[in-house]
């Protein structure tokens, strides 16, 4: 079995900032991309980053600028730094990881529970 755990959403004012954590574990053989996906109630799923095993980044543009995403492949780990937060980053923010299992002859994708993010004065 593969695990995905997200933490670290709060509330927080706008203008501040926020680091989300996500750890992949269980039978892993190798994981490739990682990343953050976020959702509002009635709405779809959206990509916010995304992060190869080397290290490539991609962003929505509606995080550029404020958001950096990074990972720790040790720790088959990925973080999400939320910096100028502003009140429309509302949602529930969701890891995805692209892994290989032992078990399995192909990669899929898991995902985390969900964290939830307010950002309200």
């Amino acid at each position: 079995q593969v695990q995905v755990v997200e933490s670290g959403g709060g509330l927080v004012q706008p203008g501040g900032s926020l680091r989300l954590s996500c750890a992949a574990s269980g039978s892993i053989f190798t994981i490739n991309t990682m990343g953050w996906y976020r959702q509002t109630p009635g709405k779809q799923r959206d990509m916010v980053a995304t992060i190869t095993s080397g290290g490539g980044s991609n962003y929505a543009d509606s995080v550029k600028g404020r958001f950096t995403i990074s990972r720790d492949n040790a720790k088959n780990t990925v973080y999400l730094q939320m910096n100028s937060l502003k009140p429309e980053d509302t949602a529930v923010y969701y890891c995805n990881a692209v892994v290989l299992p032992t078990y399995l002859p192909k990669a899929r994708g898991y995902w985390g529970q969900g964290t939830q993010v307010t950002v309200s004065s």
